[in-house]
């Protein structure tokens, strides 16, 4: 898991150094500023004086020697506890000697923490009362220096005001940098050139560590002021996969890289002192990396977690590392979710909903009794309000639920000690009730629960973490009687949170938590708000002009923990379960659909017929051009194909319908209904009667058989922009702003006889519609107007489902999936845009250099037309563009594919018509 994963990284960088020291032994944001080879010089100038060899530390709030010998304890001592500091023998009757022993340090201090004797992890020891430790330099020559930047630092710590503080330890550290710069002789070839170079921080959990961060044309390095863990850290540019820009300490100031595609343990974490060189650098390695695109958008990910390419864990990961949550950040800790809420039971049942955990209410809501007195409370409560006085993420909770792998962090934050053994991370189902019944527990839990390491659930290191009341020790946690071994629970715990009843509730808690009820009246109507100063944007660090309450600020946010950053504004889909597994592989375009207009029922095909589709979108970028006639004047417009495929109708803006023989590769017809462009066409059912619209505001049917016009409908006001015929119904859309449905009977239309025309419904719009789509099932319909909103209807109530304004030109095509999940969208602003049908979210945006003006999909692939005139394979899921196909000289205009997804034919602007072939 991600913690465990930078917990041994760490633990090899102390290998490399073999050192026993750690920047956790250190304060919350204390710096670490050099080292001295020295001796401690015990009992100095008696007859059992001995001299203990090892290394002295200088903090920016204490002095730490290490000997070693791990016998002996890690030595710190506080520069506030200082009474005196200088060289020894400066003061009283041993002044004479000050030159003669030069080399030694003194310091008079009331209090010394001992730690790590033995280099065992347990909590500090504490010595209180007067006393003097002298430390012999090796080189004598640095005392002076050593000595005046410790009376520098303890003027610093013995401040009144933490703010000033704060501020003099800040401008000590900014001069230290501002004297030294990136060593060059640390490139990895003399043939690097350099391209920006400035001051950071090395952010790891709990400290950061001061350097100089710099970038050449191959390499990003960082070079720590104090040498720790190693002279330098070098990450290779080609190995960049990441990149992502963290607030830290509420501030836009951090960033991120990895070198792994779903690692949330990042290769480095970076704070830098001005938002400009962050931003720069960002740039540069964004800019340098050839296949890198920008952040990926949790819409994105969301495309691929619906159609089952993504696991909730990984899913919940990705929304994780969106929302500013790092495993480097323990204030901002990966969030995950209880999904169980049985830890009594013998047996787990995961085919029973009623032991899962209610995904749509945080835990704070989960028990009823508790959350009316929250209620009470709160409404009790003068402005700001909150309902829960601590958050569900915390330094503080991490720590609790890791204390068994990481004991010297939790030892960090707690100032050398342990928690007290009752209130210890002891019991599964004890925590969970606690979080249940607890006046202020409402804790989630962290990614390692749904992992494969074990090590944080075991008692390895055998740590002394107490006795508790019974008198029993803690150690090992207590599993719930289902679980048969620390690996069992987690297994079960990944087979719970990947079930079908988590796939289909986990949107809900993804709205709670990164989405709208994260905050305003959704918040309080989900009983989900808490304090305002662990919301984003919750207070403005720079207007706050006290330094002492700028720095009590921060430290309250940071250890209270924050709200991720948000990530939804509306309300988050559903998977698509059971089947989104069949739908991922598949392009099923006649799914029927359940009574729900937005939910799908099962496929209708066979799967032989499905694993030709699949096959055949699975080598689409294959395609190869076949044949090729021109056969308009103008623009081709419109193909309709019949069912034995040897007949191909086109329409044109040259005013004409077509009829191609694809057998004998002859022009067969040529009709002309007016002197006006042709939109559309379409062949009904039995492929008698081709239907062409036009732009003098008709819709003309043609009899092949008599081979004559059979009929019109007069139905708009302005040119008929798209057709659509399902069950007997013709739909029609037009520039005169409306989309109209319209009873016809496909037989009679055979007929001499005119036929008559019922108008069932009107769709009205605010501008002209451009394009128009229907699901498979008949019930939805989606169309695309000229000023780029796309709107959803329920054909069922002919009302607007959803109305999104997502292009800023023409919407050119729209089309559903095959599952009728998700509708596409192309514009003339060169955007691929996926809306989910459910709740009318626009979960995916692609953008092409050019208008798309055409495109056939399967789900997850896409085939577009292009202005220039190639054909555009996307990878929707993969958010890239696959593979670009030289075709037509002009735009391409139409496309189609046969219900086989073997054979495509595009129109163009340059008259022509192409056949196209996949070639396996």
């Amino acid at each position: 898991m991600a913690f465990i994963r930078k917990k041994r990284r760490e633990q090899q960088l102390q290998l490399y150094s073999k050192e026993r020291f750690s920047l956790l032994l250190l304060n919350l944001e204390e710096y670490y500023f050099e080292q001295h080879t020295a001796n401690h010089i015990q009992n100095k100038g008696d007859q059992n004086e001995r001299k203990i060899r090892g290394s002295l530390k200088i903090c920016s709030k204490s002095v730490i020697f290490e000997p070693d010998a791990i016998s002996q304890p890690i030595i710190k001592i506080p520069l506030r506890d200082c009474i005196k500091i200088g060289k020894h023998g400066e003061n009283g009757s041993n002044r004479h000697l000050a030159k003669a022993k030069s080399g030694e340090i003194s310091l008079i201090f009331s209090q010394v923490y001992f730690i790590k004797e033995h280099n065992i992890v347990a909590p500090y020891k504490i010595e209180r009362g007067k006393m003097e430790y002298v430390f012999e330099l090796d080189v004598s020559g640095k005392v002076e220096d050593v000595v005046e930047t410790l009376l520098q630092l303890h003027r610093a710590s013995r401040l009144d005001k933490l703010g000033d503080q704060t501020a003099m330890i800040t401008a000590i550290l900014q001069s230290r940098l501002a004297r030294t710069s990136f060593d060059k002789n640390r490139f990895q070839s003399v043939s690097e050139k350099l391209h920006m170079e400035c001051k950071a921080e090395m952010v790891t959990p709990l400290v950061t560590n001061p350097g100089h961060v710099c970038i050449t044309d191959t390499n990003l390095y960082f070079q720590p002021l104090n040498g720790y863990p190693k002279p330098v850290v070098q990450i290779t540019l080609q190995d960049v996969r990441r990149i992502y820009k963290r607030r830290h300490g509420l501030m836009p100031l951090g960033l991120e890289v990895f070198c792994t595609e779903d690692d949330l343990c990042s290769d480095i974490y970076l704070k830098f002192y001005e938002p400009q060189d962050r931003d720069d650098l960002y740039f540069y390695i964004a800019t340098y990396l050839e296949h890198h695109a920008a952040e990926r958008t949790a819409e994105s990910y969301m495309l691929q977690w619906q159609r089952g390419h993504l696991s909730n864990y990984q899913y919940l990961l990705h929304l994780n590392n969106l929302a500013d949550r790092s495993c480097n950040d323990l204030s901002q800790y990966p969030v995950f979710p209880w999904v169980i809420g049985d830890y009594c039971s013998a047996e787990l049942d995961l085919s029973n909903p009623g032991i899962f955990r209610d995904l749509s209410r945080p835990v704070g809501a989960l028990n009823k009794e508790r959350l009316e007195r929250l209620l009470t409370r709160y409404q009790e409560m003068p402005e700001p309000k909150f309902m829960y006085g601590s958050h569900y993420s915390s330094p503080g909770y991490v720590l609790f639920y890791l204390v068994r792998i990481a004991p010297e962090y939790m030892l960090c934050l707690q100032n050398g000690r342990f928690d007290n053994a009752d209130r210890m991370f002891n019991s599964i189902a004890e925590t969970w009730k606690n979080c249940l019944d607890g006046a202020t527990d409402f804790k989630e839990l962290i990614p390692e629960f749904y992992g494969d390491d074990v090590s944080f659930l075991v008692n390895s290191l055998k740590l002394d973490l107490g006795k508790r009341q019974g008198g029993q020790m803690v150690d090992d946690v207590e599993l719930p009687p289902w679980a048969r071994s620390p690996e069992d629970f987690l297994q079960k715990s990944k087979d719970a949170l990947e079930s079908n009843y988590v796939s289909e509730h986990l949107h809900e808690w993804i709205d709670l938590i990164f989405g709208y009820k994260q905050k305003g009246s959704d918040a309080v109507g989900a009983h989900n708000v808490f304090h305002p100063l662990t919301y984003e944007g919750g207070v403005d660090l720079n207007s706050i002009e006290d330094p002492d309450e700028k720095v009590a600020m921060l430290t309250q946010i940071l250890e209270f923990g924050q709200t991720p950053k948000q990530l939804f504004v509306t309300p988050h889909p559903r998977r698509i379960t059971p089947k989104f597994k069949n739908f991922s592989q598949t392009c099923s375009h006649n799914a029927p659909m359940a009574d729900s207009p937005v939910s799908p029922g099962e496929e209708s095909f066979e799967d032989l017929t499905e694993e030709s589709k699949s096959l055949a979108w699975n080598n689409i970028t294959k395609l190869q051009l076949h044949e090729q006639y021109k056969i308009h004047k103008e623009a081709v417009t419109g193909i309709a194909v019949s069912c034995n495929g040897s007949s191909v109708f086109t329409t044109s803006q040259d005013s004409t319908l077509k009829m191609f023989s694809k057998e004998s590769k002859m022009l067969q017809r040529s009709i002309s209904f007016s002197n006006m462009a042709l939109s559309s066409c379409l062949l009904l059912p039995g492929d008698a009667t081709v239907i062409s619209s036009s732009w003098d505001n008709n819709v003309y049917f043609y009899s092949i058989a008599f081979a004559r016009r059979q009929d019109t409908l007069m139905g708009h006001d302005d040119a008929v922009s798209k057709i659509c015929w399902r069950d007997n119904r013709l739909y029609s859309a037009s520039w005169d702003s409306t989309v109209k449905v319209w009873s016809g009977v496909a037989a009679e239309m055979t007929c001499t006889r005119r036929q008559r025309f019922d108008m069932l419904a009107e769709l009205e719009h605010d501008v002209s519609v451009d394009t128009i789509s229907l699901n498979a099932a008949s019930t939805l319909l989606v169309s695309g107007t000229k000023e780029g909103t796309v709107t959803i209807w329920d054909l069922t109530t002919a009302t607007v489902l959803h109305q999104i304004p997502c292009h800023s030109g023409t919407v050119c095509d729209t089309a559903f999936s095959p599952d009728s999940r998700h509708v596409l969208s192309a514009g003339e602003d060169g955007c691929l845009n996926v809306i989910d049908v459910q709740t009318g979210m626009l979960i995916s945006s692609m953008t092409s250099d050019e208008p798309q003006r055409c495109f056939i999909w399967d789900g997850n692939s896409v085939l577009s037309g292009s202005q220039s005139g190639e054909l555009l394979v996307w990878d929707l899921l993969g958010g890239k563009i696959s593979e670009r196909i030289q075709g037509h000289t002009g735009a391409v205009t139409c496309i189609w594919m046969n219900e086989q997804c073997s054979s495509i034919i595009t129109g163009g602007e340059d008259r022509q018509i192409m056949f196209w072939k996949l070639q396996y």
